[in-house]
């Protein structure tokens, strides 16, 4: 299999990650699910998917669809598009799947994968992300990471605007 191959093959619809989470947890394997949008990605990024890789065996990414972006943080985003986002995620060593989602937020994915652990960063609290009751009802938890200080699109974003 090439580099590029095994990329390919980490990228995933929402039928074919329900059917490999039945596989990993069959091999009773810690799932670990986080999301975003993951438009530039840079060091804040890279240490808190490390950090949620940490959590288990098994680390599963949400990304916002185009159209999400678009609805959440408006006409100009996102700068990188669902492909090029699902690609380099799926680049990085550690990340085990990637999942594009339509909605803006990634609740029905969450019910899809069933996570042992739900991660955001720690600007969220427990109880405010996306899927925190559900992801508790069957016994799982929810984790938050402390965010890297002076990393985020916005910061690069606004640095690009400022010097350009």
């Amino acid at each position: 299999m090439s580099k590029l191959d095994f990329i390919i093959a980490k990228i995933h619809t929402i039928q074919s990650i329900g059917r490999l989470v039945a596989y990993w947890k069959f091999k009773n394997k810690k799932i670990v699910f986080t999301n975003g949008c993951f438009d530039i990605i840079h060091l804040g990024h890279i240490i808190y998917l490390a950090k949620a890789a940490d959590m288990g065996d098994k680390l599963i990414i949400g990304v916002n669809s185009d159209h999400s972006i678009k609805r959440l943080k408006g006409k100009n985003r996102p700068i990188n598009d669902e492909k090029a986002r699902q690609y380099v995620l799926a680049s990085l060593s550690f990340v085990s799947a990637v999942v594009l989602f339509e909605e803006d937020t990634p609740l029905s994915l969450i019910q899809t994968i069933k996570p042992d652990i739900l991660v955001k960063g720690a600007d969220y609290k427990p109880e405010d992300i996306s899927g925190y009751d559900f992801v508790k009802s069957y016994g799982g938890i929810t984790k938050c990471i402390d965010l890297v200080e002076g990393y985020s699109t916005t910061i690069i974003e606004k640095k690009i605007k400022e010097t350009y």
